[in-house]
């Protein structure tokens, strides 16, 4: 008996593996689940993942999504912010939604566009992964090539840089060269628990600014 997709019921913090799925198959189950649903999506060469997030980490999410923000206008670099939007490039057999990412250095050359083609296009230049629910895959972003990948487990953020094809773990991030990202952002993460969002944000934009100054 072949179950239907509205069959599948993925409970909130689990992730289901359904291997053996070809690249058309991939495509229609991302045109019937559409774009307004809570679940993500991965495949990688057959094998499809569907992880249903917990509320703790849509806020780790949007938090760290809003620190890159501030970072970004501190340092003056335009940039465009996809949240997690589908990418996927059948000539690599590969698909990913992050949790969010961002176009930075390859801004300019998606401006302005309403959809991205990665076999034309290049992929965001940062992806951000919460890792409080399952443990994200490197295949599908190593075959999609984006340069640098930030993993947050829910104490500690890992930074991943792209070199001959493979991510090297790295303290040292290759878009913000100069600051200490990865003790920095799981500082004003934890504060944002006690003092709050927005106290959080204004102490975070002050520290960057004297960071730059000096």
């Amino acid at each position: 008996m072949l179950l239907e997709l509205n069959q599948l019921i993925v409970r909130a913090g689990h992730q289901l593996l359904i291997k053996d799925v070809s690249w058309s198959a991939y495509k229609r189950i991302l045109a019937e689940l559409g774009d307004n649903r809570s679940s993500r999506i991965g495949y990688s060469q057959g094998m499809l993942e569907i992880m249903a997030p917990w509320p703790e980490h849509e806020v780790a999410k949007v938090l760290i999504g809003d620190l890159v923000k501030v970072l970004l206008e501190e340092l003056d670099l335009e940039f465009w912010s996809l949240g997690s939007t589908t990418f996927n490039k059948e000539s690599m057999d590969a698909g990913v939604e992050p949790d969010d990412c961002f176009y930075i250095q390859n801004e300019a050359r998606i401006r302005g566009k309403d959809r991205i083609n990665l076999e034309t296009d290049p992929p965001p230049d940062l992806a951000i992964e919460i890792d409080i629910t399952s443990r994200t895959r490197f295949n599908n972003y190593q075959a999609l090539r984006v340069p640098e990948l930030w993993r947050w487990n829910g104490s500690k953020l890992e930074i991943n840089v792209l070199f001959d094809e493979k991510y090297v773990k790295s303290n040292i991030s290759s878009i913000f060269p100069n600051l200490p990202i990865y003790q920095v952002i799981p500082e004003y993460l934890m504060l944002s628990k006690t003092n709050g969002r927005n106290t959080t944000m204004k102490a975070f934009r002050a520290c960057i600014r004297q960071q730059i100054s000096s």
